[in-house]
């Protein structure tokens, strides 16, 4: 596999993007991070997995995230991330798609070495709040062992560690890291100045599901959102919308889907998203592993009224 250039692409392993965007970004277009379906025995069910991955890209998703937070990776074995990567890379490879990988120390990221990644997704250092100057510093250090670009993964509320947009523009300039997944929870002043003037070759993807249409508005790129699971072509049809500036039909498109966006999270993710893919038969259980419990059957109903909407 080759090692990224200065702009952080390989050159032999990126696929190009289902969704148009702007020429300057590598990343464009809504990707989905892929659940972890689970039998009624509680093992990975991987025909499931496949089929759920084949079905998402079908559906017009530009590409797939295997082992992003969404697939639960905490409570998998390593063999079973290694075959849930392996599963999700053929299905990539068959399908000419990109795949992400959650991969967000240096260890994770050398053992992409001979994957068929396409690029890394690395979430900001979480409970340590090492400060901008440290974030900074773990990234070199990543990007320099990585054979892949760096999709940053900043989702403050979570890791707790916040970033200006100067030090997300520190970031864009470190060679071999490729964009953001941007969850701040909000849009705000650094989201309003990193697409004002985003940096060249850089792509900013939406990561606040209910938020994304805005922050399309705003000039993002694209997406990875978990509630593209569900509704997958409409998801892929707003950032076509924004990316070619029909607003009308971007704008109807956004107040319906971010009410369905809201249900999926209102108990931890996947919970609900899993319980809804199982009540419409795409997975065989809505099962999730422990630190998580199954979603509520109020929240089950809710989603599916705003999904049948």
């Amino acid at each position: 596999m080759a090692r990224a250039d200065a702009r952080g692409m390989s050159k032999t392993t990126m696929s190009t993007p289902a969704t148009p965007g702007p020429a300057s970004a590598a990343f464009t277009g809504m990707y989905v991070p892929l659940v972890t379906p689970f039998d009624a025995e509680g093992a990975v069910a991987f025909e499931a997995l496949e089929r759920l991955a084949h079905e998402v890209l079908d559906a017009g998703a530009s590409g797939l995230v295997a082992l992003g937070t969404t697939a639960e990776p905490a409570s998998l074995t390593p063999g079973e991330q290694s075959a849930v990567q392996e599963r999700i890379a053929r299905v990539c490879r068959e399908r000419a798609a990109t795949m992400m990988v959650g991969a967000s120390t240096v260890r994770a990221v050398q053992a992409l070495h001979g994957t068929e990644a396409t690029v890394a997704l690395s979430l900001v250092p979480p409970f340590q709040r090492p400060g901008e100057a440290g974030t900074v510093a773990h990234f070199e250090a990543l990007a320099a062992a990585s054979p892949v670009p760096l999709i940053v993964y900043h989702v403050p509320y979570r890791t707790g560690q916040p970033l200006s947009a100067a030090a997300i523009r520190q970031l864009a300039r470190i060679p071999g890291i490729a964009g953001i997944k941007y969850a701040a929870g909000t849009i705000d002043a650094t989201a309003v100045d990193l697409l004002t003037d985003p940096p060249p070759g850089f792509s900013v993807l939406g990561g606040d599901d209910a938020l994304i249409s805005p922050l399309l508005a705003l000039g993002a790129h694209g997406g990875i959102l978990a509630s593209a699971h569900l509704a997958t072509r409409q998801f892929a049809d707003l950032a076509s919308a924004w990316s070619a500036g029909d607003v009308a039909t971007a704008q109807g498109l956004g107040r319906r889907l971010a009410p369905l966006s809201a249900a999926l999270f209102a108990e931890p993710n996947p919970t609900v998203i899993k319980a809804v893919l199982h009540a419409r038969g795409r997975i065989p259980t809505p099962d999730v592993r422990l630190p998580l419990l199954p979603a509520a059957p109020a929240s089950l109903a809710t989603a599916t009224k705003y999904l049948d909407a």
